[in-house]
């Protein structure tokens, strides 16, 4: 039902707005009519809700890659625009590099790279030449989505802004994102996650107790930013089966950053208070719920009720410790918080992480090793859930990725194409997408347009 729902909603996108004055070396002609996804384009895409976008990908580094490689994982047919010499800024953000097995040369494609960009096609394109905008303008016009990161008003001057491409398409939808979004005080700002983490609240409540504001390990906000690009991509197309229109989008990491302080927000507009800090691994109102050492490394126990609480002390052997007069409530474990997790912590150093895995096995009790990231992509379940895959890069040989996590009864998402190298693909989409000659190929490649 969704395949079905993907392809009313491709060939609700039929153009029949007129191109855009093109420069004389374009051959003028009737371009395919574009139903779905081939294969050629997307690997086995066919059966995935998406088959049959077509979204053109002008971003870079993190938020905006995280989003289209979202969309080409669930079958679109994602076309990603790169500078034909440097490319995407993550290319150069190594070591680690997969190296080269062919006859490329440098260092390699770097991990960063990799993580964020499987399942898309690379063109590489210079918008700052004339003929390099009219093969976007022409590039609109067969997409569905488009999705750009570059500061409000950027793409003005190359005539990519919103105004000026729903009028070439008015059916497209063009996702914006930008560290601080379209308005506001801020708006004309670039924007990093670790800014943004740190004006909008992350930072104070992320750390130990009594140590200094950190940063999450990971770029979360570029992540959760890209998640919700996704998830408003999706529902404008859904929107323009009701209305045959597109839509702008503006999406921004501060407001995405906002959103997911979630019940902490809530709190502070509930109460008229300021937060209660950084907690480290704890839990401001539950206890014990923490990481404790061990004899070798840490575990995490969630005490998060009564009868859980009763499960940590006859696991660690204090049952005694059920009735105490200081221990029988939440709210008095709360109350004397620093006394119960100095008595927890004294006997979980007795023994070695997995000792105590096993002696808390099949209790019922939320418990759970801390891990390195080696260690968690080596995991049993992880691999269980098939979330590591290796798949044969077209330079690299056989890579290692992070697979697309989430299951599907019918649809199987996949990585379909492995991510691709700088400019792979430009000559198949100026031939299959746009129809261009070989000679017209050579040209632009001549002029320093295309790679």
């Amino acid at each position: 039902m969704f395949f079905k729902m993907a392809g009313l909603i491709s060939r609700s996108s039929r153009r029949i707005v007129q191109s855009p004055c093109l420069p004389s070396q374009f051959s003028r002609r009737n371009m395919p009519r574009r139903t779905i996804a081939s294969t050629t384009a997307s690997g086995a895409a066919s059966n995935l809700p998406l088959a049959g976008i077509k979204v053109l990908d002008m971003t870079r580094v993190l938020a905006g890659p995280y989003c289209t490689q979202i969309l080409g994982d669930l079958g679109a047919d994602v076309i990603k625009i790169e500078h034909p010499t440097r490319g995407d800024d993550t290319r150069a953000w190594g070591p680690p590099y997969a190296q080269y097995t062919n006859d490329m040369k440098g260092p390699g494609e770097s991990a960063y790279y990799l993580g964020v960009n499987r399942n898309k096609r690379s063109m590489g394109l210079s918008f700052q030449h004339p003929a390099g905008v009219d093969i976007l303008h022409r590039l609109v016009k067969e997409c569905d989505v488009l999705v750009e990161n570059y500061l409000p008003n950027s793409l003005a001057k190359y005539a990519m802004d919103y105004k000026t491409v729903s009028k070439i398409n008015p059916q497209i939808i063009y996702a914006s994102i930008t560290g601080y979004g379209q308005t506001g005080p801020y708006s004309n700002r670039a924007g990093y996650d670790v800014m943004v983490e740190a004006e909008f609240g992350l930072m104070h409540i992320t750390g130990e107790r009594d140590g200094p504001p950190v940063k999450v390990g990971v770029a979360v906000t570029d992540l959760t930013t890209g998640l919700y690009t996704s998830n408003s991509v999706m529902a404008a197309l859904l929107a323009r089966m009701k209305t045959g229109r597109g839509q702008h989008i503006d999406v921004a990491l501060s407001d995405c950053q906002v959103a997911t302080l979630a019940n902490i927000a809530s709190s502070c507009l509930v109460s008229g208070k300021r937060d209660t800090g950084r907690w480290g691994t704890s839990h401001p109102s539950i206890v014990p719920y923490k990481a404790f050492k061990t004899s070798d490394g840490d575990i995490l126990l969630g005490g998060g009720n009564d009868r859980l609480y009763g499960i940590i002390c006859e696991r660690l052997g204090k049952a005694e410790w059920i009735t105490d007069d200081r221990f029988k409530t939440n709210a008095l474990r709360v109350q004397h918080r620093d006394t119960l997790e100095g008595l927890i912590e004294n006997e979980t150093k007795q023994k070695t992480t997995q000792e105590w895995l096993d002696v808390l096995e099949r209790c019922g009790l939320p418990y759970a090793a801390i891990n390195d990231v080696q260690d968690t992509l080596n995991h049993e379940h992880v691999l269980a859930r098939d979330m590591v895959k290796e798949i044969n890069h077209p330079a690299c040989g056989p890579i290692k990725l992070v697979n697309t996590p989430v299951k599907w009864s019918d649809s199987k998402p996949d990585i379909r194409l492995p991510p691709p190298t700088l400019g792979q693909h430009t000559d198949e989409i100026l031939s299959d997408v746009l129809g261009l000659k070989d000679t017209e190929i050579h040209k632009l490649r001549g002029e320093g347009v295309i790679a």
